[in-house]
C-alpha cells in the first residue's frame, strides 16, 4: 500500500516521465524532466528503493560532499510535484530515474502504484534516439502511443514498432494494460553528436509537450543554449570537409522528405505557442510549485537534485571512423559506442531516424 500523506490533492495531474540510459540519447528525455522540476521548482515526495531495481556495479553511487560531511547519492527513480500557474492551474507529477537494472515489471507497478493513488489522468514519457537527421534541421519529435482511440483523438501515430525495446517502451504497454491513457514521445538526436547535452532537443520535446497539454513551459536559456549547441557543432563541421558533405547529404535528404508534408498545421501550432508565450510574467500566469500552495509540506528527498557538468559537442567518430564511412546506425543509444543499432525502438525508416514505436 502506497501512502502519501505529505502530498496535498493535486489538480488534473498527468504524470512526465523520463529515463537515463538507452532510451535517453543526448540525455534529452531526463534533461527536459529535469528542466520542468527545476523552473518550477519541485519537491522530490517519493524514492524508489534503490536495492530494489539497480545493479551498483553498473550504475555505481556517488559520494560527495556537504558542510564537511560525506553524502551518499543512489542511483534510482524520484517522483515529484509541480503547480503549473494561470487561468486554469493543474498538476504534474514528475518522473525521472535511471533505467533500471532488474525486476522492470515490479519497477512499471510502482510507478503504476503511484499514477493511481495521486488519480493521474495521463502518463506521458518521454524519450529521445540517434537518427539520421542533420543538426541543422528542426528536432524531429514523434509522438506515439499504444492504445487506438487516443491515437485519433491526439492525432498521434500508433505503435507498429517489434523488436528490442527500453523501459519506456515497457512502461508504455504496463500503464495500457491498466487502462491509463499513456503517450510517448521521442526526440531525433543526430547520431555523429551524440554526447551529452543537447539542449536543441531537449527544447523540442518541451515544445511538443506543451502541444500535446495545452501548457506554457517557462523556456530559461535553453533556446539560447539551443543555438549555441547548434553553432558549436556548425563550427566543428566546417573543420571537416567529410562531416559537412555528410551534414549536406542529410539536410538533402531531410527536405526532399518534409517537402509534401508542408502545411499550415506546423505554422498554427508555432502560432499557439507563440500565443501562449505573449503573457509570459502576467497577472496570474506565473507557475509555482505545489509546496507553496499549501499548508501540508512535501517530503524532502535531500539527496536529489544533483547533475552533471555538460561536456561539449562534437561529431562522434564510432571506432575511429568518420560519418558517412560508418553510416547511420554505427552507434549506440546514448553515444556509448558499443556498436548497437540505433535508438532503442527506431525502426531506422529513413531521414530522421523514422517514428519510433515505443
Amino acid at each position: 500500500m502506497i501512502e502519501l500523506e505529505g502530498v496535498p490533492e493535486l489538480i488534473d495531474p498527468v504524470m512526465v516521465a523520463a529515463f537515463e540510459g538507452w532510451n535517453d540519447a543526448g540525455d534529452a528525455a531526463s534533461t527536459a524532466v529535469g528542466h520542468l522540476n527545476r523552473e518550477w521548482k519541485g519537491e522530490v515526495f517519493a524514492a524508489l528503493d534503490a536495492e530494489d531495481y539497480y545493479d551498483f556495479q553498473v550504475n555505481r553511487p556517488t559520494v560527495w560532499l556537504e558542510d564537511g560531511a560525506r553524502r551518499i547519492t543512489w542511483p534510482t527513480t524520484r517522483l515529484s510535484v509541480v503547480r503549473v500557474g494561470g487561468e486554469k492551474p493543474r498538476d504534474l507529477v514528475l518522473v525521472r530515474g535511471i533505467e533500471p537494472s532488474m525486476r522492470w515489471r515490479s519497477f512499471c507497478n510502482e510507478i503504476l502504484g503511484f499514477a493511481h493513488e495521486l488519480g493521474v489522468e495521463m502518463i506521458v514519457i518521454l524519450g529521445a534516439l540517434l537518427g539520421d537527421t542533420p543538426h541543422t534541421r528542426p528536432v524531429p519529435v514523434s509522438g506515439v502511443t499504444s492504445d487506438p482511440d487516443l491515437a485519433r483523438t491526439m492525432d498521434l501515430e500508433e505503435t507498429k514498432y517489434e523488436g528490442p525495446t527500453g523501459i519506456v517502451g515497457i512502461l508504455q504497454e504496463a500503464c495500457t494494460h491498466a487502462g491509463v491513457p499513456t503517450v510517448s514521445l521521442w526526440a531525433a538526436v543526430p547520431h555523429y553528436v551524440s554526447q551529452p547535452p543537447n539542449p536543441k532537443a531537449t527544447l523540442a520535446l518541451l515544445n511538443r509537450l506543451e502541444d500535446l497539454l495545452g501548457l506554457r513551459i517557462p523556456l530559461g536559456e535553453l533556446p539560447e543554449d539551443a543555438r549555441a549547441w547548434q553553432l558549436g557543432v556548425d563550427q566543428l563541421a566546417a573543420e571537416d570537409s567529410e562531416v559537412a558533405e555528410y551534414v549536406q547529404t542529410l539536410e538533402e535528404a531531410r527536405d526532399t522528405a518534409e517537402l509534401p508534408e508542408a502545411s499550415g498545421e506546423a505554422i498554427a501550432r508555432e502560432f499557439e505557442r507563440c500565443l501562449r508565450r505573449r503573457d509570459v510574467g502576467g497577472p496570474g500566469q506565473a507557475p509555482g510549485p505545489v509546496a507553496e500552495s499549501g499548508d501540508v509540506p512535501y517530503l524532502r528527498d535531500t539527496s536529489g537534485g544533483r547533475t552533471r557538468p555538460p561536456r561539449p559537442p562534437r561529431p562522434d567518430r564510432a571506432e575511429g571512423g568518420r560519418p558517412g564511412k560508418d553510416g547511420p546506425g554505427s552507434a549506440r543509444p546514448g553515444g556509448d559506442g558499443s556498436g548497437e543499432k540505433d535508438g532503442p525502438d527506431d525502426p531506422a525508416a529513413g531521414p530522421g531516424g523514422g517514428p519510433p514505436a515505443e
